[in-house]
């Protein structure tokens, strides 16, 4: 499969995205927080503001110190604001000392005596009482003060994360987003802490609504494009192969590019005959007729009808399909086999590694000369962080299907970057030639291309990029995601935004279901700060999501883009654009 999305371990982000993908044809997954992404890259290398914790009390709230450094003593000529910061000051003595309730007392009078029209002061005092609430766990005060403090000084970063925590505590995410959301881009998104809690957050509701919207999706079938390229990652497979000849009647045999008719009544023969059409949607039903009446291609049918319930994004329904393959002893082995590679990614797709890795080795157990086994597995010990392992698995396939460039391929890819992240030069330097001799003896794989323009773009060799991808394109015109890779290349490469956006419309153009190009235009319009069509683009995309962790991982980006609306709204904030 072509310019497929690019694979590899959970690593960091940033352009350009090495986005892990579960397995080949299966959707990718970014880091949660990818909306604010830009913001970040744009600030690296600058000194942050620390990741510390945040110590409390706050803001201005440090006592006032006379000249031997003895705390002064609340005298009693003195105005209202200076009395009120006298209380202010005893109180943090009271919180230092852990002696709380003392503290908010303090606190209290100290809001009670300031002028109303001093906010900054007033908006200091409710800040320290709710930290002071806080050490106390009650969350709803916490809440109530911390609001007080916004209302006085809408900027006030101390303020609104703690509110921001105190939300979190009481369940309350989606205005706890909003809060560190604030205050991440008024911290210029350089604080570790409120990114790793706006990151938790967008987890957490994104996974919430996405069990929700899943069990009650309508099932989609993928494009044509999508399905074909899926086939083609199995060259050891019975199912996705044409009708043989003695499956065709006599008149069909000598009608090349013709579809040939089967034979006998046969449910399973019919959905391979729909196959060869590119008729998906009427496979699953004509399956379904093979296995009721237990017919001669049970096994098969049963492996084809659990395919395409992957496809369609209905994993419940697939996996007892391929429970009863595997358990078939009777049945062929390649069937048992690719019945485990598919339940194997079905388990990394539920991020269930240890049960992926079982069944990938059972596999190879059962169908020692199987290339497919070694090929998928390869990919899964890539995404497992196991590149030796992954490496072996790819020379084993290779050893089996000397052609398989696919193979040939992804090895270098994995050499390049275990290379990469690994700081090794001359490593990377030998999976850059691995690659040159992949494109050299395989011509006509587009996947090669389409990785060594990704390994290309990690060197910032744009130019020689930007022709590889050309020449995926020229392989593969009707291949969509080849032309969103190229479109990122030209802003990361010219930072020309019209063009790249015009090549992610043309992948929409071209694969109207491609989620990719949405997620991809979705995150760039968060970028421009239009808003609006961000979220319109990552709806769009969870409709046509694969699997639950997928949509999960589209939610989180919505939730980000449409806090960022909000915090526009009530605050006037909005970060940097492209």
């Amino acid at each position: 499969m072509a310019a497929s999305k690019p694979v590899e371990p959970q690593s960091g982000t940033g352009l350009p995205r090495w986005q892990l993908a579960l397995l080949v044809g299966t959707p990718i997954v970014l880091g949660v927080g990818a909306v604010y992404l830009w913001n970040r890259s744009r600030t690296k290398g600058r000194r942050g503001k620390g990741n510390g914790e945040r110590k409390t009390p706050e803001g201005s709230a440090s006592p006032v110190q006379g000249p031997d450094g003895e705390t002064g003593a609340i005298q009693e000529n003195t105005s209202p604001l200076d009395r009120a910061q006298g209380a202010k000051n005893k109180g943090n003595k009271y919180f230092k000392a852990g002696k709380y309730e003392n503290a908010i007392q303090c606190y209290t009078e100290a809001i009670a005596l300031c002028p109303t029209e001093q906010k900054s002061d007033l908006s200091t005092f409710y800040q320290n009482r709710a930290a002071a609430f806080e050490q106390q766990s009650k969350w709803t005060e916490v809440v109530q003060d911390c609001s007080k403090a916004v209302e006085l000084n809408p900027r006030y970063i101390k303020a609104l994360f703690r509110r921001a925590k105190a939300l979190e505590r009481l369940d309350n995410k989606k205005e706890c987003l909003e809060d560190v959301t604030a205050v991440c881009i008024l911290e210029a998104f350089q604080n570790q802490q409120s990114m790793l809690l706006a990151d938790k957050v967008l987890k957490q509701l994104g996974k919430e609504k996405a069990k929700e919207k899943y069990k009650n999706r309508e099932p989609m079938m993928p494009s044509p494009q999508f399905i074909k390229a899926y086939f083609s990652s199995f060259t050891d497979d019975i199912i996705s192969q044409p009708l043989q000849k003695g499956e065709k009647k006599d008149e069909d045999k000598d009608k090349e590019g013709e579809t040939a008719e089967v034979t006998e009544s046969s449910g399973y023969l019919k959905a391979k005959q729909y196959m060869e059409e590119e008729n998906y949607d009427k496979i699953i039903s004509e399956c379904t007729k093979e296995i009721d009446s237990e017919g001669r291609y049970t096994a098969e049918a049963l492996l084809l009808r659990a395919t395409f319930y992957l496809l369609i994004g209905k994993a419940t329904a697939a996996q007892p399909d391929l429970d009863r393959v595997i358990n078939m002893q009777g049945a062929n082995v390649k069937l048992r086999a690719n019945a485990l590679i598919k339940r194997g990614s079905m388990y990394m797709q539920q991020q269930q590694p240890m049960l992926s890795t079982q069944d990938f080795n059972m596999a190879a157990e059962i169908d020692t000369k199987n290339p497919d086994v070694y090929h998928h597995r390869g990919q899964l010990k890539i995404l497992l962080d196991q590149v030796d392992e992954a490496v072996g698995d790819f020379d084993e396939c290779i050893l089996l299907r000397p052609d398989s460039a696919l193979a040939q391929a992804q090895k270098c890819f994995a050499l390049y970057r275990q290379a990469y992240t690994g700081n090794n030069p001359s490593q990377v330097q030998i999976a850059m030639d691995g690659f040159e001799d992949v494109i050299k003896r395989f011509p006509k794989c587009a996947e090669g291309y389409a990785l060594y323009a990704q390994a290309l773009t990690d060197q910032q060799q744009f130019g020689k990029a930007d022709e590889m991808y050309d020449k995926c394109i020229e392989l593969e015109p009707d291949n969509a995601t080849t032309y969103v890779h190229k479109g990122l290349l030209q802003l990361q490469w010219k930072q020309d935004l019209d063009l790249g956006l015009d090549l992610i419309s043309k992948a929409i153009e071209i694969d109207n279901k491609c989620d990719f190009a949405y997620e991809t235009m979705g995150t760039i319009e968060v970028q421009r700060g239009n808003l609006d069509k961000a979220i319109e683009m990552f709806n769009k995309a969870i409709n046509l999501a694969k699997s639950e962790m997928e949509m999960a991982h589209l939610y989180s980006l919505c939730d980000a883009a449409y806090a960022q609306t909000e915090v526009a709204r009530k605050y006037g904030l909005k970060p940097p654009t492209l």
